[in-house]
């Protein structure tokens, strides 16, 4: 009788995982991003006595976030940290925070509505069978160009990346009548050095991140869209950890999902930096353009209204965007 309550007390101490809970992420080891990731999992670790461990492969390592994603639902993998377009294909609805021209230059009030949202987008991902363990910002999305382009009509005129698969993306091309180029993202750098395209899209860690910087000759100084990220496990994974474990991993989490906000801020300010010291020319639209932009965004919307995001989602929205 002994041995059976013994047996019984481990099972409701202990975490279910007899091995690492496996995430893939596409930022690269060694970044400022990466290097907070690996003090939070080595924090849980010992916090949780060794019952919780996860273990990251980074750069791509485990392919395209789409080919993670296809590896968490055969279970080759229990999670990723994701950007919007992933996340996406799981809860639709994180996709309002990436709508063109949401926030124009105003990151601030950008990430106090990704804030304000968050508990709506989780509960969404719960339904979908995910545990959302941070969210955080990845940053302000810039077009960076080969060629230059004075004006909003000139891009127009260029072959610019599509992030193969996006429908967000592919309704911009569309709207503003945009030459989009679908390709993985691993493929963009390569293109833009062979010519397939002449411009791509990013914040500023990722441009220089994915080295895109050695091929670029221009950003415009007009962000298109603002990114999000999240760190998530399935369901199942989460259910495998006992509950005083749940809430170390919760609390640390949290606790490092602001200091990734914090840093990627200043990351994205130094990639910037970074580029107008290599003489990369940053280039402003006028506010004519401006306004044209918001415009298209009225027209994304009425295209991916109730497909691709709900009704809820997008009212939620912009009841965020009407406060000061």
């Amino acid at each position: 009788m002994k041995k059976i309550l013994l047996a019984c007390l481990l099972l409701t101490t202990t975490s279910l995982f007899a091995s690492p809970i496996k995430i893939g992420v596409l930022v690269p080891e060694g970044t400022g991003w990466a290097k907070i990731i690996k003090k939070m999992t080595g924090e849980i670790k010992e916090a949780t006595k060794g019952n919780v461990e996860i273990k990251i492969y980074y750069g791509g390592s485990q392919g395209d976030e789409q080919d993670v994603l296809r590896k968490i639902r055969i279970g080759q993998l229990h999670g990723g940290i994701f950007t919007g377009k992933t996340l996406g294909d799981i809860n639709g609805d994180v996709r309002v925070m990436e709508i063109p021209f949401n926030f124009n230059q105003n990151r601030e009030k950008a990430l106090r509505t990704l804030q304000a949202l968050t508990p709506f987008f989780n509960a969404n991902f719960e339904k979908n069978k995910f545990k959302n363990l941070a969210t955080f910002e990845i940053g302000q999305i810039y077009l960076v160009s080969q060629k230059k382009l004075p004006d909003l009509n000139s891009t127009k005129s260029v072959k610019i990346w599509s992030w193969e698969g996006d429908p967000l993306v592919n309704k911009m091309m569309e709207v503003m009548q945009l030459i989009g180029v679908p390709l993985a993202l691993p493929d963009v750098l390569s293109s833009l050095t062979t010519g397939v395209i002449d411009a791509a899209y990013a914040p500023g860690i990722g441009i220089i991140s994915l080295q895109w910087n050695t091929k670029i000759k221009y950003v415009i100084d007009f962000p298109i869209s603002y990114s999000i990220g999240a760190f998530v496990i399935t369901s199942d994974s989460w259910a495998k950890i006992n509950p005083a474990d749940q809430k170390i991993v919760s609390e640390i989490s949290k606790k490092y999902e602001g200091e990734i906000n914090t840093t990627n801020l200043k990351d994205n300010e130094d990639a910037f930096n970074s580029m107008r010291a290599q003489k990369i020319e940053f280039l402003k639209f006028s506010d004519a353009d401006i306004k044209q932009a918001q415009s298209y965004r009225q027209e994304i919307i009425k295209k991916l209204q109730g497909k691709l995001f709900s009704n809820i989602a997008l009212e939620k929205l912009e009841a965020e965007l009407k406060k000061k």
